[in-house]
């Protein structure tokens, strides 16, 4: 075991690693700062910044403007016209995912993965749910796997009008342009681990694509370390009055902020056993599910000048009344988050297509949708699904030692498989603080102490490898 600091080094060191973060523990300097990173962030590396600078905003309108051109891509509409309906998207965008493909030099395979949904809730008859999958194999660990979703079907007010012009252009032809872009500017590079791009359907109908994706990874043991799905990621118009918005887009709206995104993680787990929600309740931790881990890991990576936007963690599972495609991963106990932009506009949500009587147009068309806004959404996506894939998977048999009355914490883990992991560091923060506010270097043990009360602030353990990309965090489980 690796000797113990005392705990003014402790507090010494991690003071002054915070302030090379660009972080303080002076209140009052704290307070004049609208933002600044954590003390964990990771400042994107040469590789990452090339990598953005090839998303395009203007292939990810085209790509919206295609999926919108096939009228309706309702879970009901024609499979078989070549024109119309959620077929031809769904022939479309395999035909996309193939030339991504193509040039990955057989590191990526694309495919439809579909089932026959017998009939359920808004599923009148059985209906083939189809689901269009690209799957970037990791060069190093290819069995640890990060998944990126958005829902290519859509609807009009009716939810089971199948017939009617649904455009579905910020729901959710964005977040399908979304993962199309990710796709193609990934599929030329290897990450070390697995990535799978997905364009699922049945999202208006119940989640069934996403749930049908979800049980069969599950089903498959798959180790999906990190889920995210594109939701209505298409509108900047944010100011919703709850916090400063960011700089406005220069187009004379003061109501849009282009430069924020929401990222829905949930809290207290949805597949928590009785025995483990026992634990939380006894020893704190509401706030430190693998979920809002991966969601700190993402303002790590993401929230800063390489992506150009502020990434808003809302401490929520979804918004009120609504549900996502992470939902289905949740239930099944991986790691997952919601993006959707900063204030949704429900007047030209699900609307029927029209023109009222003074011209203004309704329903849910490319002409409400920002793109350049949409391209910033990839550039958070893309920093955190990259760097998740080169860097060394969350720690694994995390445990905080209380087998003892002491004044000290003492935190053991498995250590990772990964041929190039450098370490590990101790990470800590007070139990009313959002993030992690201390980093404190471990190196490549699987045991540490740290001169610190575990009664009094909240640790973790994340990894960290040779290029410097760090995991996220493990929350530990007590060891008695």
């Amino acid at each position: 075991m690796r000797p113990s600091p005392t705990r003014r080094t402790v507090l010494t060191a991690t003071a002054a690693g915070a302030a090379a973060l660009g972080t303080t523990s002076n209140p009052a300097e704290a307070a004049t700062r609208v933002h600044r990173p954590p003390a964990t962030a990771q400042p994107p590396h040469r590789e990452l910044r090339a990598l953005l600078r090839e998303l395009d905003s203007a292939r990810i309108e085209a790509t919206v403007r295609k999926l919108v051109s096939f009228g309706t891509r309702h879970t009901l509409s024609a499979q078989d016209d070549p024109d119309r309906g959620v077929g031809a998207a769904r022939d479309w965008l395999l035909a996309e995912l193939r030339s991504c493909a193509a040039a990955s030099g057989g590191r990526m395979t694309a495919e439809l993965q579909s089932y026959v949904q017998e009939p359920a809730s808004r599923i009148p008859t059985p209906t083939k749910i189809t689901n269009v999958l690209a799957t970037l194999r990791g060069s190093v660990t290819p069995e640890r796997v990060y998944v990126v979703s958005g829902h290519y079907d859509s609807r009009v007010t009716d939810v089971m009008n199948a017939t009617s012009d649904a455009p579905g252009a910020d729901d959710d032809a964005s977040g399908v342009a979304v993962v199309l872009e990710l796709a193609r500017v990934m599929a030329t590079r290897r990450p070390a681990s697995t990535i799978v791009f997905a364009a699922v359907a049945g999202e208006e109908q119940g989640l069934y694509g996403s749930t049908y994706l979800a049980q069969q990874l599950k089903t498959a043991g798959t180790d999906v370390q990190g889920m995210f799905t594109n939701d209505i990621v298409g509108s900047s118009m944010a100011d919703d009055g709850t916090e400063d918005p960011p700089p406005a887009s220069g187009r004379g709206d003061p109501h849009l902020a282009p430069l924020a995104i929401r990222l829905f993680a949930e809290g207290v787990p949805s597949s928590e056993t009785p025995e483990q929600a026992a634990i939380r309740r006894s020893v704190g931790g509401e706030n430190d599910s693998p979920s809002r881990q991966l969601a700190r890991f993402v303002r790590d990576v993401a929230d800063n000048d390489a992506t150009g936007m502020q990434v808003r963690v809302v401490y929520r599972r979804d918004r009120y009344l609504r549900g996502g495609d992470h939902i289905p991963f949740l239930e099944r106990g991986y790691p997952a988050a919601r993006f959707t932009e900063p204030a949704e506009d429900f007047a030209h949500q699900h609307q029927d297509v029209r023109v009222d009587e003074t011209g203004k147009q309704y329903g849910d068309l490319p002409e409400f949708c920002d793109f350049d806004f949409v391209e910033r959404v990839a550039r958070v996506n893309a920093a955190a699904l990259w760097t998740l894939a080169q860097a060394p998977g969350t720690p694994r048999g995390a445990k905080i030692v209380t087998s003892a009355l002491t004044n000290s914490t003492r935190l053991v883990w498995t250590r990772g498989t990964e041929p190039d992991l450098a370490g590990y560091e101790i990470v800590w923060r007070e139990t009313t603080a959002p993030e992690w506010t201390h980093v404190i270097p471990a190196g490549d043990v699987t045991t540490y102490e740290v001169d610190l009360s575990k009664d009094n602030v909240f640790f973790g353990v994340r990894a960290v490898n040779q290029a410097g990309n760090r995991s996220p965090v493990a929350f530990p489980s007590p060891q008695s």
